[in-house]
């Protein structure tokens, strides 16, 4: 069996025993879960390597870019200027923003920002790597757009211009980028290993991301042999001029958040850094107190949890269902709860937490794993529900 490190509270032993068995399987390379209940830690694991090409490995202290997971904690940000009445959700963006008030988008409201209801998923124009480490080039660009469908209309995954929209506008709220305003007002209070914009001190930390090869060829697909409810899905993911190829691709060349530059820039809606246990440790200080800290009133996170759309995404062709800032699971999402919000990354991590039950998840990991079915999470998961179902077993 593979070496594991960290702890698992009485009645927890099971996810130690999943956490072991993806490793063991070869699914994983290196990899973190964490799971508070209640504001008390009782998970915390951690095992494998952080960087093949060196041999490192995986230790208690190494953070892993989390891509899309990020997306919550930036709109955390924006939530906590709200409660504090320095943001109006329902006011227009413009107000804060005057420039963003062009190409028609005068009365669009922060909300819709946060609800990926702005008609801003892509740019008539890709930027490049540099102008996204910048950050004015690719916030002027999203200014001057003019929005692909009419606001408030529609939803569609922002997936890469979320960060830049919210976080802009934490910046002219706040006179912090929203990377500062993370660290200040949120990480630093709780003791987080949590960044968006990572400080060079801690480059040597990360772990170094791994894609599989090969994954999902859009172009090799035969459509006729596609289910049919699938196949606008993958017709859409097959042509270059849709609007979801350009979302995804509106930066070119790729990012690479194995970039030590691209991961000391602030990309707020793909580059967050972070521990899993600090991952497990900001949702649980999102529903409760956390060592007498907690991020957001019971009625700011009530109504940023709140269903605000629904139905199939304009970007992503899928069925979601959307809160003011945060993703809520769809009835057949491994981590779906009635109460369940937060957010997952590309290939894999996640980060949520579920009210009901108290319980606050994490988990990262560096194999990128695209177009198979991935079952670490969800494994993990269902191990710590199995030990939350028993109690007597904890006592």
């Amino acid at each position: 069996m593979p070496e594991i490190s960290g702890l698992t509270a009485p009645g927890f032993e099971a996810v130690r025993d999943a956490f072991a068995a993806n490793l063991a399987s070869g699914q994983e390379i290196g990899a973190a879960v964490s799971v508070y209940l209640h504001g008390r830690q009782v998970v915390d694991l951690w095992g494998g390597i952080a960087d093949p090409g060196t041999g490192r490995r995986w230790e208690r202290d190494t953070l892993q870019v989390v891509y899309s997971t990020t997306k919550a904690v930036t709109a955390t940000c924006a939530l906590l200027l709200a409660q504090r009445g320095e943001l109006d959700l329902d006011a227009p963006v413009a107000r804060y923003w005057p420039e963003f008030a062009a190409g028609g988008k005068e009365r669009v409201p922060v909300r819709w920002l946060l609800t990926h209801q702005a008609g801003l998923p892509a740019l008539d124009q890709p930027v490049t790597p540099a102008e996204v480490i910048a950050w004015e080039p690719v916030v002027k660009a999203l200014a001057a757009q003019r929005p692909y469908w009419e606001p408030g209309t529609r939803h569609g995954y922002h997936a890469l211009t979320y960060g830049w929209l919210v976080g802009e506008v934490v910046r002219r709220v706040s006179g912090r980028s929203v990377g500062a305003f993370l660290a200040e007002e949120i990480a630093a209070p709780l003791g987080l290993d949590l960044w968006i914009g990572l400080p060079p001190s801690e480059h040597h930390r990360v772990s170094r991301i791994l894609t599989d090869p090969g994954g999902f060829d859009p172009a090799a697909i035969d459509l006729d042999s596609i289910p049919e409810p699938m196949r606008e899905v993958m017709a859409a993911y097959a042509d270059p001029e849709s609007l979801t190829v350009r979302a995804m691709t509106l930066v070119q060349p790729s990012l690479d958040h194995n970039d030590p530059a691209e991961q000391a820039a602030e990309i707020p809606a793909t580059n967050g850094i972070c521990t899993a246990r600090a991952l497990a440790r900001f949702y649980a200080a999102l529903i409760g107190d956390v060592d007498g800290h907690r991020v957001l009133a019971p009625a700011t996170l009530a109504a940023a949890t709140a269903e605000q759309v629904a139905g199939v995404d304009r970007v992503l062709r899928v069925p979601v269902r959307i809160g003011t800032g945060f993703g809520l699971p769809t009835p057949d999402a491994y981590w779906y709860s009635p109460a369940a919000f937060g957010f997952g990354g590309m290939g894999g991590s996640i980060g949520f937490a579920d009210p009901e039950s108290g319980l606050a998840f994490g988990y990262v990991m560096n194999r990128v794993r695209e177009g198979v079915p991935d079952t670490r999470a969800s494994s993990l998961l269902g191990a710590v529900r199995q030990a939350i179902a028993a109690p007597a077993k904890r006592q």
